[in-house]
């Protein structure tokens, strides 16, 4: 299912219709501030052990990120976070990063590989930020791009469908996607540290 949704005012219906949609386990593909996602619901083991499926990874070695509307649910999440952390996720998002947090028991048991981090992004994209507001709680992502990295099916949202159409449950157009992954900053130890430079760069 192909559902089209304008970044400049997300039709309520629409969006409740993916909402649904990840309710009852499903899978999605939808548009970012970087590279278009593919995820699903946290709460729903089957789902993201098929998100783990389609992108050919293992879930024990897996860095999944969470997204999330704002960040008023971070320490549902994560452990305490400093102040400094803090401030440099306030400034920087919504935007295209994604940070490495240490996890708490909250996180769901499937999450739980030998690392104890969780990866948390709140993207500049009001499309997937009013689909997770209306869930109540954050999706499973994972960056959709190509062995030989980044090709023109993974920024046309009609190409991805075709490619994906047979394996997730609703692809959302949302317009063109970028090329650019997301900035990875580890804040999951005392001196944060870049591990990916990708489309942001940080305040």
């Amino acid at each position: 299912m192909l559902i089209k949704i304008y970044p400049e005012n997300p039709n309520e219906r629409e969006i409740r219709k993916v909402v649904e949609i990840l309710k009852n386990g499903g899978v999605i593909i939808y548009p970012t501030d970087t590279v278009y996602g593919i995820g699903c619901d946290i709460n729903h083991p089957k789902a993201v052990n098929r998100v783990a499926q389609i992108r050919g990874i293992n879930l024990e070695k897996a860095n999944f990120s969470f997204i999330c509307h704002d960040l008023s649910h971070l320490s549902d999440y994560t452990k305490h976070v400093s102040n400094d952390v803090f401030k440099l996720m306030k400034r920087n998002m919504p935007g295209p990063f994604t940070f490495i947090l240490e996890s708490n028991n909250n996180v769901p048991k499937i999450f739980k590989s030998r690392k104890k981090t969780v990866g948390i992004r709140v993207p500049d994209n009001i499309i997937i930020r009013e689909i997770v507001r209306e869930l109540g709680n954050p999706i499973l992502t994972s960056s959709i791009h190509d062995e030989d990295d980044v090709i023109e099916y993974t920024t046309d949202p009609e190409l991805i469908h075709e490619k994906y159409m047979d394996l997730v449950d609703a692809v959302i157009d949302g317009g063109y996607g970028d090329n650019e992954p997301s900035t990875v900053v580890d804040c999951s130890t005392e001196e944060f540290e870049i591990l990916r430079q990708g489309k942001g760069q940080l305040n």
